[in-house]
């Protein structure tokens, strides 16, 4: 009986599966060191392994780019063409609109100014208001001037500056080299006249004329600017070579000066180099101011008329011509008497 008595489960054959050495290979590993508890799969030392190594800190990383291997097609070529001349067509809608929201800017100042001094009054030259003598002329070139024109009469009026300037330096020049050389008494006095005289008239014989033609489109205003900056360039030309008894410390009296007097020569040369760096300033203009002028449709014809019409409309032309007609007239009545 006790043979039929004992237990099946606790006999050696039937043995614990989890005894089998393989399995307690596997259960033998650090985790069983450190307790199931504290096992973390993530830090095996197979799982790191297997890990890519990660990016160093501030090492940039750039995105894969893909280069093209071949051409695109033909038919996609029109398409960019076609939207590339789109967008220069909008930009250039875009700068005329700006060009003419400008120009209406413009003339709103034009008409608030009037509208607050009651009418355009004279500004330049700008005296004080005690000054026993008045300003001749208005002068406003971002209201008189278009917006495309502005630049150019800007230059214009800084280059009569730059003239007006270098006049005066030829005058200091005269007066030291009159104290060197007491015989070049004729030469200070020319220097002292070029300054008074040249400085107005080079305002009203061609700036006033450039700053007109640029205003009202005017065909006469821009021949006479013309007619008269060609002579005041021959001027230049004239007083940067320095001819001596002529009033001008240009290069040859420069030169001749050096010789008597160091200091007084290098002053003269350095007059000399403003007359010459004046003519070249004055050949770009003529030549950028000629360019616009034949842009704006002038012509000989429309001058002539300009002229005609203004010489008709001027009130005294008006009188004379009204009495010389009477006179006429009465004399053919008496006569028929």
């Amino acid at each position: 009986m006790s043979e039929h008595d004992s237990n099946l489960f606790t006999e050696p054959e039937l043995s614990n599966p989890f005894q089998e050495s393989s399995v307690t290979q596997e259960r033998q590993t650090p985790a069983m060191a450190t307790g199931l508890e504290e096992f973390n799969p993530f830090t095996d030392s197979k799982l790191m392994a297997s890990k890519p190594p990660a990016a160093a800190p501030g090492v940039p990383t750039q995105p894969a780019i893909m280069k093209p291997t071949e051409e695109p097609p033909v038919y996609s070529q029109p398409r960019a063409q076609e939207s590339t001349g789109g967008a220069g067509e909008l930009l250039r809608r875009q700068e005329e609109l700006e060009r003419k929201a400008a120009e209406l800017d413009r003339r709103e100042r034009e008409m608030r100014s009037l509208s607050a001094s009651g009418g355009r009054r004279n500004n330049w030259p700008p005296l004080p208001e005690k000054f026993p003598v008045g300003p001749c002329f208005y002068h406003d070139i971002t209201v008189d001037i278009p917006v495309e024109y502005q630049k150019t009469v800007k230059i214009m009026y800084y280059l009569w500056m730059f003239h007006t300037g270098t006049l005066l330096a030829n005058l200091v020049g005269s007066v030291a080299w009159f104290g060197v050389d007491p015989s070049r008494g004729a030469d200070f006095g020319l220097a002292v006249l070029w300054f008074l005289l040249f400085t107005p008239c080079s305002f009203v014989c061609w700036y006033r004329p450039v700053y007109g033609a640029f205003k009202s489109d005017s065909s006469f205003r821009f021949f006479l600017f013309f007619f008269v900056y060609v002579c005041q360039l021959g001027v230049y030309v004239l007083q940067s070579v320095g001819i001596p008894g002529w009033g001008a410390c240009g290069w040859i009296s420069a030169l001749m000066c050096l010789n008597t007097n160091v200091a007084t020569g290098v002053l003269m040369v350095l007059v000399a180099a403003l007359f010459t760096a004046l003519a070249v300033m004055s050949l770009v203009m003529f030549k950028k101011v000629h360019s616009m002028y034949r842009t704006t449709g002038a012509s000989f014809q429309k001058a002539q008329q300009e002229l005609a019409t203004g010489v008709m409309s001027n009130k005294t032309v008006q009188a004379a011509a009204a009495s010389a007609t009477s006179r006429a007239a009465q004399g053919q009545f008496k006569e028929r008497i």
